[in-house]
């Protein structure tokens, strides 16, 4: 006799439309869990906007100074602006600062200007720069021209407010500057021993006098 095929629960096979609510819960769950994981890794987009306008503004003013276009340079910096430049003194004042640079490029017509790194934060950058040219033009800071070339790198940190720089602080080595234009005479050479020597002594002749000064 012919046995009858079962027909219980367990033999029968799910269909296609019970397996999608499960499929879809499943899909939704790894959806938001990728979701969730770049909302955590992604940073701030508005910090990353500002951090592109203050590089992009950084650029352009740099850009200006590598074309040596006084005009443009001015038109980047606020009216109160202050900027330190350690070897040579404060300037205040859109007009003192690009004064300053106009003097710079009328003394070297060839200047040319590098960046050589940019570190952009939201209302401030810093910059590596390096500056290389002929001191043929005009004179600068009082000093005639002597034909010399010149060639310096130096760090500038500027801030920045509503697309205007607002201060500078700017460091680099005055003494080699100094040397580089005929200022100061070259390292280690018989001037330059001349003049230490020089120096020493007086200085010695000038701690004798007080202490004889002070013995008396």
């Amino acid at each position: 006799m012919a046995q009858a095929k079962s027909t219980g629960r367990g033999d029968r096979k799910k269909s296609p439309a019970a397996k999608k609510p499960a499929a879809k819960a499943a899909s939704g769950a790894k959806k938001a869990t990728v979701a969730q994981n770049d909302t955590q890794t992604k940073p701030p987009r508005r910090r990353i906007s500002r951090r592109k306008a203050v590089e992009e503004h950084t650029r352009a003013y740099f850009d200006s100074l590598a074309r040596r276009d006084g005009r443009a340079l001015a038109a980047y910096w606020s009216e109160d602006a202050i900027a330190d430049i350690a070897p040579l003194g404060t300037l205040r004042g859109r007009e003192e600062i690009a004064g300053l640079f106009g003097d710079l490029f009328a003394a070297m017509p060839d200047l040319e200007t590098t960046v050589t790194r940019l570190v952009p934060g939201e209302h401030e950058a810093v910059v590596e720069w390096r500056m290389t040219g002929h001191f043929t033009g005009r004179p600068f800071q009082g000093v005639e021209p002597t034909g010399k070339l010149v060639e310096l790198r130096g760090i500038d940190l500027i801030e920045i407010a509503d697309g205007k720089n607002t201060s500078l602080a700017t460091y680099y080595d005055g003494m080699s500057f100094a040397r580089q234009i005929g200022l100061m005479p070259a390292q280690d050479s018989g001037p330059e021993r001349a003049m230490k020597g020089a120096l020493n002594a007086a200085t010695k002749l000038r701690r004798a006098v007080n202490a004889r000064r002070g013995g008396g």
